[in-house]
């Protein structure tokens, strides 16, 4: 029996025709957090062992995964659909980028929607009749000389765009790891460290010379975020220059 993950699109490949791209459909999907996978006439078998492979570790998806005779018997029990095509086909419908999207989708859900995301085969993508079957159209905007993407590379930039609702990561991240940022005390010591090994520099005789310098010192070492690891190198460093000097 298989299992349904709620509070989350299902991916749905009309016709895809290579197992090997259905395993790695299934692959991206995990990668992204998302486990309901359904076909609608594949060429071949998601089972197979190409496919299984391709998975990565992923092929409890597959093992998961739907089969349905047509696209209309595939989306029967969603109530909002999305189509992903690099072509509009000349049909009214609202045009999302991906990320918009997985935004609407995470609302609608919420909001007790079931939804789905369409991706169509690989040579030919979504025929204009399962398009119209859909409520909006998902673009990913790419290079327009080249839009064309492999099957689980669409799924895996739609499936990020649903993953990004679902976390909740800085966008920037400073790591020290063993050590720690040095405080304004610790940096000040080594201002004062630095000033006393260079008493025999020219230009410390200078007093314009000299505030100039140190200003200049300060700043390289305050704009950057040091750690007592980097100043307890510098330290030796300098007591190694001024011993051989």
């Amino acid at each position: 029996m298989s299992t349904v993950y709620i509070n989350q699109p299902v991916i749905i490949l009309v016709k895809p025709q290579m197992a090997e791209n259905v395993g790695m459909t299934a692959r991206a999907m995990m990668n992204c957090g998302l486990y309901n996978l359904r076909l609608v006439c594949p060429r071949e078998n998601h089972l197979s062992q190409i496919a299984v492979r391709a998975s990565s570790g992923a092929e409890k998806i597959l093992q998961n995964a739907k089969v349905y005779n047509s696209t209309i018997e595939a989306i029967a029990d969603l109530t909002d659909v999305y189509a992903t095509t690099a072509r509009r086909r000349n049909q009214i419908k609202t045009i999302f980028t991906a990320e918009k999207a997985a935004s609407n989708m995470f609302k609608n859900i919420k909001n007790g929607a079931n939804c789905g995301i369409l991706f169509g085969p690989e040579r030919t993508g979504l025929e204009n009749d399962d398009i119209s079957l859909a409520k909006a159209i998902v673009e990913i905007p790419l290079n327009p000389e080249h839009t064309s993407l492999n099957l689980s590379q669409a799924v895996l930039l739609v499936g990020y765009e649903w993953f990004k609702t679902q976390i909740d990561v800085s966008g920037e991240e400073f790591v020290t790891n063993a050590t720690h940022l040095a405080t304004n005390e610790q940096l000040m010591k080594f201002f004062d460290f630095w000033e006393n090994k260079l008493i025999d520099y020219k230009n410390l005789a200078d007093e314009q010379k000299k505030t100039i310098l140190l200003r200049n010192l300060h700043n390289i070492f305050t704009r950057n975020r040091m750690t007592e690891q980097e100043l307890n190198s510098l330290y030796g460093i300098i007591n190694y220059l001024v011993k051989n000097k």
